[in-house]
Formats: structure tokens, C-alpha cells, sequence
């Protein structure tokens, strides 16, 4: 992929930096589609701070791109400045887009199982606001972590799965988080393969971590098996979750090195703080709209 650019600049005084919105496109590349959207934000009173955008190819490919922009001039509602930009610059260039408001978080359901460092961690960042993100509910098929939920004020729901009742139990998780109006769905250490049912039952992004070693290491104890070949290099991979296990589109990586000195259990530990930071990265880019997937791969701006 070719054909990067990032601009930014500071908020003007006097604008409310929250007041702000993020545009995100995806269309066929031709001339003239960031003239086009910056012309028709500058005519209606909108201010860019921020511009990003990327193209496959500029012969013949898909271009992408992610604009904010501050909302206090603008010289329209909200609702009649999104069908007035979907006539006169989404459609004739076939857009696919998306508006979203800071004032309008994203609202983030956590499935998480025993392993609480994910877990904690998003919750952490929340309080700090690092997270622009409203935290509705947290389920889990333990009750392990029901009293850390409880310490930050979020709803925790047990919904046990065994082989027998996994139809039942996903179905249940499913209508708690459609309920909570769940934007989207974190796997923060959640130990349970999603069935196809519960992916197209949601319709919603549903974000996981784990491991890099796969699929070299597989099974349970992933780090003995890694130890016992000697690694060097441990990391972290969070994705979008798919019907293909392990295989949706990639979000974030890291890895750390390693030495002989290690052994399984620190091996474990430094896995651990890869991680979280990973998966909080994915987080984080996901919230602000600065994912973009095209086909199993993503633009991250």
C-alpha cells in the first residue's frame, strides 16, 4: 500500500475541543475526492484539525481516509449536514462513511473470563480517560472478577458456557449486550471460541488479544511450550474477531525480546504486560475511528 499523508493543527481558541467529529471514507480512488470533502466542510462552516488519508493504489485503487473537524461554526444540524454530505459528496464519488461525535462515545461491552490483566487495564484507562469509550456492562463465564466490576460500577453478568448449553449461553450474551446498546465487544482474556451465530448475532466489531506464538504454540500452556523451544522474541496480536479463528483483520502487534535467563512463569508475566498494552492500542484506535478495514487487512491512521 502506497500514497500516505498525515496533517494536524492545533484547535483554534475559542473552540470547544470537544466539539469535534470524525469523518471516515472508503471509496474508489479518483482525483478530486479530498477537495471535494474539504470544500464541502469549509462551506458550511466546519473547521478541520486533522487529516489523514492513504490510497492502494492511485491508479485504480481504494482510497481511505479520516478527517476531524470542530462542529461550533457548522451552519446545519447534524441530521441535515449527514444527507446533505451523503448527496453531494458521498454518492457521486460512492462512499462508503461514517460520522461520529465526541460529544456521542462509543459504547464498549467486555467479555473477559479468570485472567484479570486485560480486564483491569481497560478499566483503568477508562477511569483516566484514556478511553473515550461508556462501559455498559462486562460479562463473563466466571465469577471470578465480579467484585473488580463492581469496584469501578459496571454491571457484571455470569452467563457459565459448557459444551451442552454454548448455543443457549451465546444467545444470553448476545441479548445483554444488544440491550446495553453495545457498540462494539472487547475479549479481554476471554477463554471461549465465538461461534458464527454469536459473531452475525451481535453485527457488531468485536475486538480480541492474544498471544503472538500462534501457530507455532498452541494449547494451554503456550509459554512452556515457547521456553522449551528457546524463543526470543514474544509478543501480541490483537485483531477483529472473525468465523476463522485467529485469522480476522489485524489491529496492533508488538513483541519484546527475550533471553535464556527467562523462564515460563516471567515468560508469562512480560506476555502479560504485551498484552494489555496491545489490545489498548486496538481499543483505542477502534474508539477513534482511526481503523479502517479493507478486506482481512486494516488502515490504521
Amino acid at each position: 500500500m502506497t500514497a500516505t499523508s498525515d496533517s494536524h493543527k492545533p484547535s483554534p481558541p475559542g473552540l470547544d475541543p470537544l466539539n469535534t467529529a470524525t469523518l471516515t471514507i472508503t471509496c474508489p480512488d479518483r482525483g478530486g475526492i479530498v477537495a471535494a470533502v474539504s470544500q464541502f466542510l469549509h462551506n458550511h462552516g466546519a473547521n478541520i484539525i486533522h487529516s489523514d488519508q492513504h490510497s492502494t493504489d492511485p491508479a485504480g485503487g481504494t482510497f481511505f481516509m479520516r478527517m476531524e473537524f470542530h462542529l461550533d461554526g457548522l451552519d446545519l444540524a447534524r441530521g441535515p449536514f449527514e444527507r446533505a454530505f451523503s448527496i453531494v459528496v458521498a454518492e457521486p464519488f460512492g462512499m462508503d462513511w461514517r460520522l461520529s461525535y465526541t460529544t456521542q462515545p462509543k459504547r464498549m461491552a467486555i467479555l473477559v473470563s479468570k485472567y484479570d490483566h486485560c480486564f483491569l487495564d481497560l478499566l483503568w484507562r477508562k477511569r483516566r480517560g484514556e478511553l473515550n469509550v461508556e462501559i455498559p456492562l462486562i460479562i463473563s463465564n466466571h465469577e471470578e472478577l465480579r467484585r473488580d466490576a463492581e469496584m469501578f460500577g459496571i454491571p457484571f453478568h455470569v452467563v457459565p458456557v459448557t459444551k451442552e448449553n454454548k448455543a443457549e449461553a451465546e444467545a444470553e450474551q448476545v441479548r445483554l449486550m444488544r440491550e446495553a446498546d453495545a457498540d462494539f465487544a472487547v475479549l479481554a482474556r476471554y477463554m471461549q471460541i465465538l461461534s458464527g451465530d454469536f459473531l452475525s448475532g451481535f453485527g457488531r466489531p468485536v475486538i480480541n488479544i492474544h498471544h503472538s506464538f500462534l501457530p507455532a504454540f498452541i494449547g494451554a500452556n503456550p509459554y512452556r511450550a515457547a521456553f522449551n523451544r528457546g524463543v526470543k522474541l514474544i509478543g501480541a496480536t490483537s485483531h477483529y474477531v472473525t468465523e476463522e479463528l485467529d485469522a480476522g483483520p489485524i489491529i496492533a502487534q508488538d513483541v519484546i525480546p527475550v533471553t535464556h535467563r527467562e523462564t515460563p512463569d516471567t515468560l508469562m508475566r512480560l506476555g502479560r504486560d504485551v498484552e494489555r498494552q496491545v489490545l489498548a492500542r486496538a481499543v483505542k484506535a477502534h474508539v477513534e475511528d482511526r481503523v479502517l478495514v479493507h478486506g482481512n487487512k486494516t488502515v490504521v491512521f
